[in-house]
């Protein structure tokens, strides 16, 4: 019996809607990184880009669970002495409300070229209004 390898080519990815109004994010983080990796599916390989496309609607609406809304910080570096950039939930939300989604789902992909890839394929809106009808997505529940 010979070990089965997906090609990258022979792909056919397909397009799911998840709704973040009033979920957790590492719940809707979890089920729009396993969808862009391709785990749900049969064929999945680690090193191929086997996953499906993924639009997230109301990434402003999506909830934290405890005190995070307020202490759970983001920061960035850009290498110059006092460039140092730190943000809460809060202003991130007010600001850019899918920089969110994107964060946490970014940071459970593969962090190479494959992650980067992967990445390309997530589309992220703040209201419930998307112009990718078009692709006929399903839509996903989270359990």
């Amino acid at each position: 019996m010979k070990t089965f390898s997906a090609k990258a080519q022979e792909q056919n990815p397909t397009w799911w809607v998840i709704d973040a109004k009033n979920q957790i994010l590492g719940d809707v983080a979890v089920a729009a990184a396993n969808l862009l990796r391709g785990k749900t599916k049969p064929t999945f390989t680690p090193h191929v880009d086997t996953g499906d496309f993924v639009v997230v609607l109301n990434a402003a609406e999506v909830r934290l669970s405890g005190k995070k809304e307020t202490q759970k910080i983001y920061t960035s570096k850009a290498g110059y002495v006092g460039n140092q950039k730190i943000e809460n939930v809060e202003r991130v939300r007010a600001r850019r409300p899918e920089l969110l989604v994107e964060r946490a789902v970014k940071g459970m992909v593969p962090h190479n070229r494959l992650g980067r890839s992967v990445l390309g394929k997530l589309k992220i809106y703040a209201d419930a209004a998307h112009p990718h009808e078009a692709q006929n997505p399903k839509p996903f529940a989270i359990a």
